[in-house]
């Protein structure tokens, strides 16, 4: 047990709670879909517990692992490298899922390699960051001579996502990059104008470009314009684009404050598509009422809330960096996915954290969690040593 001392418990509970809910609501949600596509009930429930467990075994060794051997260039370049051609041979070999070609198919299991990309983008961002520290916060024009190249290598990255399309995806990476850039020595008043750009950039994509192609017959078939369309009238729709919105209203009406029983909902006996990944929370809440979905969202606020305390206490900028990253990645994706539940932001495909079903997600996820228990682990172990000498 001496190994596990510095481990912080303050985020591994959560996160061991939200994984055993996670494959509670898995195994309610995908019964029924199991047994309507010929299989077992148990089909996804075993799965979500293969996925669970080897998640909190690479936490663990994360959470251990030398962060000097994820900060070898040759290490970092090569990885860029191959996400780059996977990810320019999925636009053209991809697995299609849901209107998106960007998945891998392994036998039973498929993987997602635009999740993977957001772990790689927290550490690879935060080792060029912080090699160039001294030199980018002497002036903007420095911060910018030296950080454009990243740029646009990330924007890259982000492209081929948004080109496969997965919006969503593109939309988390993005959001990572640039958190971290803002994060990064420059003026919190470039930051704020960055930031505002970046939303009226936002704003004017959906309203001038994107709705405007839904309404044409040339993009009217496209899966992501058809969310586009449910996300303004899906009432207007509720046979069609808006039937997944309409069909999370009813479960999230049904459940109320204290939820029809666990295992009780009806909007997973086929009116609810996607009832065990994007929308699983529409589920939980029919199920187990408002209270449930509050307890689970404060479970996840509290580890975001960790994670940004551990970078502010943190002396290095590396492992600063890193703790903001993954907040970020947390926050954004939270927000897409009960955007899209609620009906307060367009259905993106995005998960929600530990709790929806999914492979690729919960293993970036647990990636990303083992790095800031390591961050973590690191504090606890030099504010031990400091105790040491001063006693």
């Amino acid at each position: 047990m001496s190994r596990f001392k510095n481990l912080d418990y303050f985020l591994f509970i959560p996160y061991i709670i939200m994984s055993v809910i996670g494959i509670i609501m898995v195994y309610s949600a995908s019964a029924n879909i199991g047994i309507q596509n010929g299989g077992s009930p148990l089909s996804y429930f075993k799965k979500q517990l293969f996925y669970v467990i080897l998640s909190v075994i690479i936490v663990v060794l994360m959470s251990r692992f030398k962060l000097s051997k994820l900060r070898n260039k040759q290490f970092l370049s090569s990885l860029e490298i191959i996400f780059f051609i996977v990810l320019v041979g999925l636009l053209a070999f991809g697995a299609t899922v849901n209107g998106a070609a960007g998945w891998i198919r392994i036998g039973p299991f498929s993987l997602q390699p635009a999740e993977f990309v957001k772990f790689f983008l927290i550490i690879r961002l935060a080792n060029i960051i912080d090699a160039k520290q001294a030199i980018i916060t002497r002036s903007a024009a420095d911060w910018w001579g030296q950080l454009w190249p990243t740029m646009v290598r990330c924007g890259i990255l982000i492209i081929l996502i948004f080109a496969q399309p997965d919006a969503g995806g593109a939309a988390i990476n993005f959001a990572i990059v640039f958190v971290i850039f803002m994060t990064s020595g420059i003026s919190w008043k470039k930051a704020v104008s960055f930031l505002f750009g970046g939303v009226v950039l936002v704003y004017a994509a959906i309203n001038f470009i994107l709705v405007p192609m839904s309404k044409s017959s040339m993009f009217s078939n496209s899966y992501q314009l058809q969310r586009i369309i449910a996300f303004t009238n899906p009432f207007g729709h509720a046979t069609g684009a808006g039937q997944q919105l309409v069909n999370s209203y009813y479960a999230i009406s049904n459940g109320g404050l204290f939820g029809v029983g666990l295992g009780n909902s009806v909007q997973k006996t086929g009116y609810l598509p996607e009832p065990n990944t994007d929308f699983i929370m529409s589920i939980l809440t029919e199920e187990l009422g408002a209270i449930g979905a509050i307890c689970v969202m404060a479970l996840l606020t509290f580890i975001i809330a960790r994670t940004v305390l551990l970078g502010i206490r943190s002396n290095s900028t590396y492992q600063s960096l890193i703790c903001y990253g993954v907040a970020t990645y947390l926050t954004i994706q939270t927000l897409f996915n009960m955007g899209g539940v609620l009906g307060a932001l367009p259905i993106t495909g995005v998960t929600f954290p530990f709790i929806s079903y999914g492979g690729s997600s919960i293993l970036t996820l647990s990636l990303c969690l083992g790095l800031v228990l390591n961050v973590s682990n690191r504090q606890r172990e030099a504010r031990r040593a400091l105790q040491a000498t001063t006693n």
